[in-house]
């Protein structure tokens, strides 16, 4: 797999980035720059470094322990095909995908026509986590998430259902 991604790093083993045992990888550029940021080195676009996709699954598929990859940032929809990519290869090894972002999901949808991109990425997603970070909104106790107003979606039971449904994790 030669498709290429720039990223801020990756954590092989996180409990606290989404439900299970998961692959972390940190997306490099945002566009947010929300007060607050707990990851502020990943913001500059020219930053991190850039690997292969494939070089990604290798390390993934060392680890027989891992429930899923989860995509941080950065802001992952800023490189959507690529992580879309990532997403289907790492669905391929039986893992869940779970991604973050600064957008709201209504505005991911809305504008996925213009980004078609991002419908890939949301497509491949199994859960999302939307909205900024609000450092007036920031609750240490929140599962998951860093800020209140953060959500956290069951993308497969809201394509299904139709309206938004709040993951039960």
């Amino acid at each position: 797999m030669d498709t290429e991604i720039r990223i801020a790093g990756i954590v092989k083993e996180s409990i606290v980035d989404g439900p299970g045992i998961r692959m972390v990888v940190f997306a490099q550029g945002c566009k947010h720059n929300c007060p607050g940021c707990h990851n502020p080195h990943t913001h500059p676009f020219d930053g991190g470094t850039i690997v292969t996709i494939g070089s990604i699954i290798e390390q993934a598929k060392k680890n027989p322990l891992l429930d899923g990859i989860t995509f941080s940032g950065g802001e992952p929809f800023e490189q959507a095909g690529s992580f879309a990519v990532l997403a289907h290869e790492a669905k391929k090894l039986g893992l869940n995908v779970m991604t973050y972002t600064g957008y709201n999901y209504e505005y991911l949808l809305e504008n996925s026509h213009v980004h078609k991109d991002w419908a890939r990425l949301l497509e491949e997603s199994d859960i999302l986590v939307d909205g900024r970070f609000e450092l007036e909104k920031k609750n240490l106790l929140l599962k998951f998430r860093g800020s209140e107003n953060q959500r956290i979606i069951d993308l497969k039971k809201s394509r299904l259902k139709g309206n938004i449904v709040l993951a039960a994790i």
